[in-house]
């Protein structure tokens, strides 16, 4: 194939919805129709909880559960192609278009996709984080999809670490995500008046909110009037409370988003383990300096002086790297903020989507020479 051809893309989803990983699938597929590709979408809905948790449903008089059809999605602001198959069921080849190269993005999906034909293209996987770490996974299961057949196309440098340590894979392609400098942006500004953090409020235990609330707390203590301002898709609970005079916007309509971002002094980022994390970057772009976790890309994004990283686990830590980030003078601060800045305008889509289009070109090169090697060999066994 010549580099530069139009292609024929197919990425095969778990369900489509308003998560940050769809998200990016969405951006990706509407960037490279708009390069010439023909993109296509295919998804499933979503599954069906486990017999135990529906039969729980149902004695506790909340009904039998069935999963919604179609939900929103990421995929539903963008003039891509995209198709949902009857029910929860591995996607096979009836579901998909012949192409020339066909992407899971999920370790579930790898193993539809490992499966199917050739004609439905080269196979390659686009992988967000490490899916073994998440809660209620079959981790073994999820380990074995890293050495089945495919091109992997990772987000993040310590993905890429990872395959080649743990997984024996070092042809990895790296394919560092972007965001819209444009949307996310803000002009250049001073702390705010009332000194403020932010941050995303999510309920899993990965993405770490206990240790930033614990935090928030302490640095409350000895930071007078300091407020806090959260967004997030799913409402707070007793398990994990805001701060009684928090804000918290639900959902939050996605322009409004680099408003929140530009609200804040420090915007923090606690989570346990992550792929890559673009809320770092968006509220760098939006001149907020971060303080992070080392997950994801964080310890790269950071490492140009736009925030702090701080130790996993230690909200005490965090504590202090929110006092220091709001006791800067306004002079300090503004230069950390336009650090930040800089960093995220280094990491936009025009920047990445070339690189995913020449790891896609990749995957059918490598596609191409084992089919070539494994001809020559039948030949000579039948020579």
């Amino acid at each position: 194939m010549r580099k530069g051809t139009a292609l024929r893309i197919t990425f095969v989803l778990p369900n489509a919805d308003l998560s940050g990983g769809i998200r990016t699938v969405a951006t990706y597929a509407s960037l490279l129709q708009r390069r010439g590709h023909r993109m296509t979408v295919v998804s499933t809905p979503l599954c069906l909880p486990p017999l135990t948790v529906r039969v729980k449903s149902f004695l506790r008089g909340r009904g039998w559960p069935r999963p919604a059809r179609t939900s929103a999605s990421h995929l539903d602001d963008v003039a891509v192609e995209h198709y949902r198959i009857e029910r929860f069921r591995p996607i096979n080849d009836g579901d998909l278009p012949d192409a020339d190269v066909v992407i899971a993005t999920w370790w579930e999906t790898a193993e539809w996709v490992a499966a199917l034909s050739p004609a439905k293209g080269a196979k390659a996987h686009f992988i967000q984080g490490h899916e073994v770490d998440l809660p209620g996974q079959p981790a073994a299961r999820v380990a074995a999809t890293w050495r089945l057949p495919l091109h992997r196309i990772l987000c993040s440098r310590w993905l890429v670490e990872l395959a080649r340590t743990q997984y024996g894979d070092a042809l990895t392609s790296y394919v560092p995500c972007g965001i819209d400098t444009f949307r996310f942006s803000v002009p250049p500004r001073v702390k705010q008046q009332r000194p403020t953090a932010g941050m995303v409020y999510a309920d899993q235990q990965i993405k770490g909110c206990d240790i930033a609330l614990a935090a928030f707390a302490r640095a409350a203590k000895r930071i007078p009037g300091l407020r806090l301002v959260a967004f997030g898709s799913v409402t707070p609970g007793e398990a994990l409370p805001l701060p009684s005079e928090a804000e918290f916007i639900w959902r939050p309509a996605q322009q409004l988003i680099p408003q929140l971002y530009a609200r804040c002094d420090a915007w923090l980022w606690p989570s346990r383990r992550e792929g890559f994390g673009l809320p770092i970057l968006e509220a760098m772009a939006c001149r907020t300096p971060v303080i992070a976790t080392p997950a994801g890309a964080a310890p790269e994004l950071l490492s140009g002086g736009g925030g702090v990283l701080v130790p996993p686990e230690d909200p005490e830590s965090f504590a202090a790297a929110i006092e220091k980030v709001c006791g800067l003078s306004d002079s300090e601060w503004r230069a950390m903020s336009d650090r930040a800045r800089t960093v995220a305008s280094s990491h936009t889509w025009e920047h990445s989507v070339p690189l995913f289009e020449a790891a896609l070109e990749l995957a059918i090169q490598r596609t191409s020479e084992l089919r070539k090697a494994s001809a020559t060999r039948l030949e000579g066994l039948s020579a």
